[in-house]
C-alpha cells in the first residue's frame, strides 16, 4: 500500500493559512462590520416609512408597506437584510464568547476607557434589540407571511393599535434607547475594522456616530409619542 496516500498533500498544508484567515476573529469582525453597515443603511429608510404613520390618511403608509412587501427588488434586499441580521448576530455572539474565554481572571487593574465600557455592554444592548426585532417580526412581518392572524393590507391600523398600548410604547422607547447606545459604539467599531482609524477620521466618525445614534432612535421614538398624546 502506498504510504504517501496518508501523508498531507502540499495543497492541504497550504490551505491551512487560508482557513485561519477566513475563520479568524479579524475576518469575523470584518464580515460583521459590513453586515452591520448594511443594516444601518436600512434604518433611515424604515424611519421614513414609519413617519407616514403621523398622517391622518392611512393610504400613504399602507401603499409604502405594500410596495415594500411586493416589489421584486425590495424582496431581494429583504433577503439580504435577513442574512445580514443573521450574520451580524451569530458573529457578534461568537466574538463575545471568544473574548470571554480569553479574558484573564482577577485583574488587579481594569481598563476604564470609554471604548472598553461600550464594548462590555454591546452584547447586552444587541441582545435587547434582537428581542425587540423578534417581537416586531411577530407583529408585522409574520402577518405579511400569513403565519400570524392580521390584515396585511392595513398595517397603519395595526401600528396605531400597538402605539396606543402604554406597555408596548414603553418597551419601544427602552429598546430604541438601547439601540442608540449600540449604534454609537457599533459605527465607530465598524469603520475602525475597515481601516478608517487615524487622527483625521476617528473624530469625524465619532461625531457622525453620535449624531446618527441620537437622531435615528429619537425619530422612531417620537412617532408613538405623537400618536399617544396628540392623535
Amino acid at each position: 500500500m502506498n504510504k504517501s496516500l496518508f501523508l498531507s498533500s502540499p495543497q492541504t498544508k497550504s490551505s491551512r493559512p487560508m482557513n485561519k484567515i477566513l475563520f479568524s476573529a479579524v475576518s469575523k469582525k470584518f464580515v460583521m462590520a459590513i453586515a452591520g453597515l448594511f443594516l444601518l443603511l436600512f434604518l433611515p429608510v424604515h424611519l421614513g416609512i414609519n413617519l407616514m404613520l403621523l398622517k391622518e390618511d392611512p393610504e400613504p403608509f399602507n401603499n409604502a408597506a405594500h410596495f415594500m412587501a411586493t416589489f421584486p427588488l425590495v424582496k431581494v434586499v429583504e433577503i439580504v437584510l435577513m442574512l445580514a441580521i443573521l450574520v451580524h448576530v451569530i458573529y457578534g455572539i461568537t466574538l463575545q464568547i471568544i473574548n470571554w474565554l480569553k479574558r484573564p481572571v482577577g485583574y488587579a487593574v481594569r481598563n476604564k476607557s470609554e471604548t472598553s465600557t461600550f464594548s462590555r455592554f454591546m452584547i447586552w444592548t444587541g441582545g435587547s434589540v434582537l428581542i425587540f426585532l423578534i417581537i416586531h417580526f411577530f407583529n408585522f412581518y409574520f402577518i405579511k407571511l400569513g403565519l400570524v392572524e392580521g390584515d396585511p393590507e392595513n398595517f397603519y391600523s395595526l401600528a396605531w393599535q400597538l402605539f396606543n398600548i402604554p406597555g408596548y410604547v414603553i418597551l419601544y422607547w427602552i429598546c430604541f434607547a438601547l439601540l442608540g447606545f449600540h449604534l454609537f459604539h457599533a459605527l465607530q467599531s465598524a469603520f475602525q475594522t475597515l481601516g478608517l482609524n487615524n487622527d483625521f477620521w476617528t473624530p469625524v466618525i465619532k461625531g457622525l456616530s453620535l449624531i446618527y445614534s441620537i437622531v435615528v432612535p429619537i425619530g422612531f421614538a417620537v412617532i408613538p409619542l405623537v400618536i399617544w398624546l396628540f392623535k
